[in-house]
């Protein structure tokens, strides 16, 4: 009776240990590439560790081989550090803990670009030009982004003493700012541009971007919106959910919106729009550019394959690659090319980078496209193309593997030398905040605190012109009256879009640019080849 005992525990040690051999062998025999590399590399690091001339830090060094190992994939896949990945989640969360700010550091000192509408910093009176001179009653000059992030940023309910220099007040001034669940919107700006367009810029596509888009269309159909210009222009992407949820709102009955195809069957899926689409009959034009990408592109792949919409501006980016993210034990994470995505055609949206050497090559590339300006609904522009020809649903020749191609395409004007120092070294903004410290309260007053009314009336002088350009030199900007008589009209434009935006935040920023943006302008007399396209009456 005791050796039937015996046995049973046996057999299962038995057993076990035939599978563990098992795996060994199969280690051995099948893996001895991967087992021999992973051992090549851990001798490496330690023998560098020990025997290097200067003391080594082991994390970056793991962290190099990685970014290299990386690089020999494709350019979206990418390695991100822990200390990087909750800024980088965060921006596409829709929110996060804070005071509330919109910052930039200015000649070492922290400077307040706009308080977030909702914010406690808004609700307490900081406004855009404040100067952050301590925090905690620690000097916060000389302060860097990360620093600022550290101690602005905490638990709800926590307090923050600012204290501030303002541009007309002679004393210091401290605040006591709560921390608490600040939006970060996606939907930068909304409005009506005349009687019967709106207009909407997303700039990235977060978690709560079709929510933001929702609310936007409502409040502008109840204030007469009978078409809309969607602008797509520099929106990297970000949630392909979301770029579904609003492809639906003009799409539905059960329209393919985008599939994805990967190596592995899990990750082959397709997105469907569902019924009703609440704005299926509203003409629609897209505004795109080279920084439009990912899920801009769905988008828009997705409304021109259907013949939907009227996609305008330049050739967008070319990303066709889908990313999963897996955490890693150190609360790093590795974002992984697992598919491609394919617009509802067949069309794969993403550009060759088979051949480029380098990321920086890869994103430097983007937009090189030799866009031939005018009516391209046909797609005539890149008849002599060797990319791969499919068709729209009403027959279209439309193009795959290098971007969406505008169906009209207007290029936008690049600025001078001069001006692009200007915009580099933030001169316009640093003028505005010396400009608003002196006519703040005039303009205001003029302009009977009306943005409409500053649009319409307010002009820079020539002295305003001359003021700006001696700003500029003491700056450290050399003066070129060539460059300058070239851009003066977007230079003006972008000096009064400054003022707008510090008095009348994002809305004014757009309104007043927009009156100088050609791709714009162009775009809103196009309703008729929208409503013809769409076959909308």
């Amino acid at each position: 009776m005791e050796s039937n005992r015996i046995k049973i525990p046996f057999t299962i040690v038995v057993l076990t240990v035939g599978i563990v051999i098992g795996i060994l062998i199969h280690i051995v025999f099948f893996d001895n590439k991967l087992q021999g590399s992973i051992l090549k590399f851990k001798d490496i690091l330690t023998y560098t560790d020990k025997y290097y001339v200067e003391k080594v830090d082991k994390q970056k060094l793991v962290e190099a081989a990685i970014n290299g190992m990386l690089n020999k994939l494709d350019p979206h896949t990418v390695y991100i550090p822990a200390k990087q990945l909750e800024s980088v989640e965060e921006s596409f969360k829709g929110e996060f803990d804070g005071i509330g700010i919109e910052f930039q550091i200015l000649n070492d000192t922290l400077t307040v670009v706009a308080p977030i509408s909702g914010g406690p910093s808004k609700a307490l009176g900081i406004i855009s030009g404040d100067k952050i001179i301590k925090i905690n009653d620690v000097s916060a000059i000389s302060i860097n982004n990360d620093q600022v992030r550290n101690k602005l940023r905490g638990p709800i309910g926590t307090k923050v003493k600012l204290t501030i220099l303002r541009i007309g007040t002679r004393d210091p001034i401290n605040y006591e700012v709560p921390r608490a669940k600040i939006p970060l919107y996606s939907v930068d700006a909304h409005f009506m541009y005349n009687n019967i367009t709106g207009y909407v810029s997303i700039s990235r596509f977060a978690e709560t971007t079709y929510d933001e888009l929702n609310s936007a269309l409502i409040n502008l159909k109840h204030k007469g919106m009978k078409q809309l210009i969607l602008d797509l222009r520099g929106n990297p992407g970000g949630y392909l959910n979301q770029a579904v949820k609003i492809s639906n709102l003009f799409l539905g009955d059960n329209k393919i919106i985008v599939y994805t195809k990967g190596r592995r069957k899990e990750f082959d899926e397709e997105y469907y729009a569902s019924k009703p689409a609440l704005y299926k009959n509203l003409p629609l034009i897209i505004l795109v550019n080279s920084g439009s990408a990912s899920a801009s592109e769905i988008v828009a792949g997705a409304m021109q394959d259907w013949d939907r919409a009227l996609i305008v501006g330049e050739t967008t980016f070319g990303k066709g690659l889908v990313q999963r993210q897996f955490p890693l034990p150190d609360n790093s994470a590795l974002r992984l090319t697992v598919a491609r995505y394919y617009t509802p055609s067949g069309r794969l949206i993403q550009r060759d980078y088979k051949k480029i050497q380098s990321k920086k090559e890869y994103y430097e590339d983007a937009g090189k496209n030799d866009d031939i300006p005018g009516n391209n609904i046909e797609h005539t522009a890149e008849k002599d193309s060797s990319l791969p020809e499919y068709k729209t649903h009403d027959g279209r020749i439309v193009y795959g593997g290098g971007g969406i191609t505008p169906d009209y395409i207007i290029v936008d004007n690049n600025v001078t030398v001069f001006t692009s120092e200007l915009l580099k070294n933030s001169i316009f903004y640093q003028y505005i905040l010396s400009y608003l410290g002196k006519y703040k309260n005039d303009i205001l007053k003029n302009y009977d605190d009306n943005l409409k009314t500053f649009m319409n009336y307010y002009e820079l002088s020539n002295k305003d012109y001359d003021n700006f350009i001696d700003f500029a030199r003491q700056k450290g900007i050399k003066f070129n009256s060539e460059d300058f008589e070239k851009d003066k009209e977007y230079i003006g434009t972008r000096l009064k879009a400054e003022i707008a935006r510090s008095l009348w935040n994002n809305g004014g920023w757009y309104q007043v640019l927009l009156n100088g943006d050609l791709q714009f302008l162009n775009s809103a007399s196009l309703f008729r080849d929208a409503k013809e396209l769409a076959r909308l009456k």
